[in-house]
């Protein structure tokens, strides 16, 4: 449920006419506060050269994870680039995010928010709060406690596995046919938390039309205008413009994805003020958001936070993990062979049950170490300047991990870009963030709450495909390594094709 906002490559083209037009100005306006480039400094950490006026965004068509990993292997494990008026320090190993987030630890910081969406968000957010206010942390306590917390998540169990159950229904009656992974696991993954927050269904299973209506519209659009990088947010002179129209487009998103669910808002609330609601009735998150006092923009803030955050990532790390299992029949074989043994025939499995399959649990590991949710760690800002691994890092720079470098990193990983779940079984490499060469879900005080509820649903959902279908690739593909793997980078790592496959069932 991690949530990175970067950009991704081929939406950087829409920004660069705007910036020819907007040149003669930009140079009129900054080049007076135009700072050297990383590298001229020798105490700043070393860099690519920085153009006059952009920077280093040209180099980021190619997608940023990848640029900045390309630049650790030239400049080292800490390294610079200047994109607009920012400077970005990239950490690219375990020494170095360590020292990041200590300095994040002693020193004030702030969280880079898009310009587009951060407008009244600060009293409401758990994912574009800037800083971390008591308003914050109560927020996420309240999240950990009644949602992520173990006895929440057991109580959810059922939801997840009804829910499941419904997919492999509908798998089966897609026998034969080609299925669209992608966007069967993201209507599942909403139904899920639909129920979990609202008590209802929101995605019909059939529908497999991306830009279909209802709040899998509103959740897509939001996604792609995350991705649509800003030129607000690398030249601060044109927020108040929104020259792309960002902040309007953005507002609009987030109130079709509010329509899903004011009215059931509002005949909730009408039925606590009547006094018709008790504490035996069945509970939901919205009972407990409104038993806290929370208004109408509280509940809908937060509760599309919770859709974008835990829906896409986890679909995406699903549709990653069955294409390298398709791809690594030894792996398939494996899982099989432990589903059979811990869990025999039944074709219906409880999440009680996942906990013995060990070497599932590795697959899916191996799965976030190659394609991590959120390849670099949102962006954070020091206030002050400071020291790290004996560089001067300057007051108000960007810093990131590069999770995507470390995880394919030789020096951290025999064979990185080889799949092999063994490497993590019976490990205790784990992503609760305390190994700092696997780090999926981020680390530190803005490490996704959601990932243990995250991590119960991959390993149910990946479990219920392999345990109750044989998958082939469309066409009769045999060599499977034309399988495209490219991936396409955004708030979240996403395959650059959707995989396509056809279900058999194997009951």
């Amino acid at each position: 449920m991690q949530m990175n906002i970067m950009f991704s490559s081929h939406l950087l083209f829409p920004i660069l006419p705007p910036l020819v037009i907007l040149i003669i100005i930009l140079v009129r306006t900054l080049r007076s506060k135009e700072t050297s480039s990383p590298g001229k400094d020798k105490n700043i950490p070393p860099g690519p050269y920085s153009w006059p006026i952009l920077g280093n965004l040209p180099h980021m068509l190619k997608g940023p994870h990848i640029y900045f990993t390309e630049l650790a292997r030239t400049y080292g494990q800490l390294c610079s680039v200047k994109l607009g008026t920012h400077l970005f320090i990239i950490g690219s190993s375990p020494v170095a995010a360590t020292e990041i987030m200590n300095a994040h630890n002693r020193l004030p910081t702030y969280r880079w928010v898009p310009k587009a969406g951060q407008d009244g968000l600060q009293e409401y957010s758990l994912i574009w709060a800037t800083e971390c206010t008591e308003l914050w942390k109560n927020l996420r306590s309240l999240i950990r406690t009644e949602l992520f917390s173990a006895k929440g998540l057991e109580s959810q169990s059922c939801i997840r596995e009804k829910n499941v159950d419904k997919m492999v229904e509908f798998l089966k009656r897609k026998q034969g046919k080609l299925v669209n992974v992608r966007e069967v696991m993201f209507a599942t993954t909403v139904n899920i938390l639909g129920n979990i927050c609202f008590s209802e269904d929101f995605i019909g299973l059939e529908s497999d039309e991306k830009e279909s209506e209802g709040l899998k519209r509103a959740l897509y659009r939001l996604m792609k205008l995350g991705t649509t990088p800003n030129i607000a947010d690398f030249y601060p002179i044109f927020e108040r413009f929104d020259p792309q129209g960002l902040k309007n487009r953005t507002a609009e998103a987030m109130n079709e994805a509010f329509s899903e669910w004011e009215h059931i808002i509002k005949e909730r609330r009408a039925k606590r003020e009547s006094g018709k609601w008790v504490d035996s009735d069945e509970h939901d998150f919205l009972d407990t958001m409104l038993g806290c006092g929370f208004s109408d923009l509280q509940i809908n803030q937060l509760t599309v936070e919770l859709f974008s955050g835990g829906t896409h990532s986890t679909a995406s790390t699903i549709e990653w993990a069955l294409a390298e299992l398709i791809r690594n029949k030894k792996a398939m074989f494996k899982i099989r062979g432990e589903l059979k043994k811990e869990i025999g025939s039944t074709m219906n499995i409880k999440e009680s049950q996942v906990s013995k399959l060990y070497y599932l649990h590795a697959c899916v590991k191996e799965t976030l170490r190659l394609h991590p949710p959120a390849p670099l760690l949102h962006p954070q800002a020091i206030l002050e300047g400071c020291e790290i691994l004996h560089y001067t890092i300057p007051k108000n720079s960007q810093l990131i991990i590069n999770v995507w470098a470390m995880g394919r990193d030789p020096s951290l990983w025999d064979d990185p870009l080889s799949f092999k779940p063994e490497r993590f079984y019976e490990s205790n490499v784990d992503f609760k963030g305390q190994d700092f060469k696997f780090l999926p879900f981020g680390v530190g005080r803005r490490m996704c709450p959601g990932y243990p509820y995250a991590i119960k649903q991959i390993h149910l959902m990946l479990a219920s495909l392999v345990q109750n279908f044989d998958w082939f690739l469309p066409n009769n593909m045999e060599d499977l390594s034309k399988l495209d793997m490219r991936e396409n980078f955004g708030i979240i790592s996403q395959r650059k094709k959707p995989l396509m496959v056809i279900p058999k069932c194997k009951c």
